[in-house]
């Protein structure tokens, strides 16, 4: 007996409808409307004969089915990408010695180098992660071929190919309280989201005191999550026990981060596949924009 077959573009809708936790996000990912990846989901189960989300009006999740199914799917994806890129572009072989700011998708990144790694088995990464000005040193010495970092809007160098919403952090449990300075947690000098959280602090005439200030990004979160105070960073910085400041009429709005890519001249054959593999693994993140 003769199986039908499984249609990468359903697995495809399903696996965006997974990973983004709706259909509205899914259909941004797979470049269709909300109805076509609605209608693909469905054509998916009635072809396994499971039903593979719980949907109810408010919430959306994977019945067990769904969660196997999108351990398998995952894999026939990355096979089927990983072929059609060895038949249709020369494989990309070499060492990358690459510097990647912590800015960049904290939680994320791992993941997708290993993606990586596994579509370009001939691409080795020599990676350096840190704060922006160290690498940009690093790669000015020559000793890193391409850096992924943040973009300084008194000198801008490189081309932007991420940005994010910049918010305000606190614990989960943190109260505002307008009568007494605001209690900063943030890096040491030179940091540009020390200058940009004191800039927009001064602009209000909020006054502030450094209630800690931290080594590492990662202790910058830790300190937040803790209740030490309030900070500054990307979107995607907000984990558990942490929320995101709401009171813009005293608590200052702020603009947009940009990270950019240094480097496309120097190893062109290894670094274009890196940024186009970038590119179509983050589009239609929620609350971020991956710049053309």
């Amino acid at each position: 007996m003769r199986h039908p077959d499984l249609e990468l573009d359903l697995l495809r809708a399903f696996v965006a409808v997974a990973e983004t936790g709706s259909f509205t996000a899914a259909a941004d990912v797979v470049h269709r409307s909300q109805s076509a990846v609605s209608q693909k989901v469905l054509r998916l189960e009635e072809i396994l004969g499971r039903r593979v989300f719980d949907r109810t009006s408010r919430t959306l999740g994977l019945t067990p089915d769904g969660e196997r199914l999108l351990v398998a799917a995952r894999q026939m994806l990355e096979f089927n990408d990983k072929l059609m890129r060895e038949w249709r572009e020369p494989p990309a072989s070499g060492t990358l010695r690459l510097g990647v700011s912590e800015d960049f998708i904290p939680g994320q990144l791992p993941k997708l180098l290993a993606r990586f790694s596994r579509l370009y088995p001939g691409v080795h990464i020599d990676l350096m992660t840190g704060l922006s000005c160290t690498l940009l040193e690093a790669y000015d010495a020559d000793r890193l071929d391409a850096v992924i970092a943040k973009r300084s809007g008194t000198h801008p160098r490189g081309r932007v190919i991420w940005r994010e919403p910049l918010v305000w952090l606190a614990s989960a449990d943190y109260e505002l309280d307008f009568t007494k300075p605001a209690r900063l947690v943030m890096l040491a000098p030179p940091c540009s989201y020390r200058e940009m959280m004191i800039a927009a602090l001064d602009s209000v005439r909020r006054e502030w005191n450094a209630a800690c200030t931290a080594s590492s990004l990662s202790g910058v979160q830790a300190a937040v999550a803790g209740g030490l105070g309030v900070t500054l960073l990307g979107r995607s910085f907000l984990q558990e026990g942490m929320q995101i400041l709401r009171a813009p009429e005293i608590w200052p709005a702020l603009p947009m981060t940009e990270v950019m890519v240094l480097g496309e001249e120097r190893a062109a054959d290894l670094v274009h596949p890196l940024i186009a593999f970038l590119g179509e693994s983050l589009a239609g993140r929620d609350g971020l924009d991956v710049a053309a």
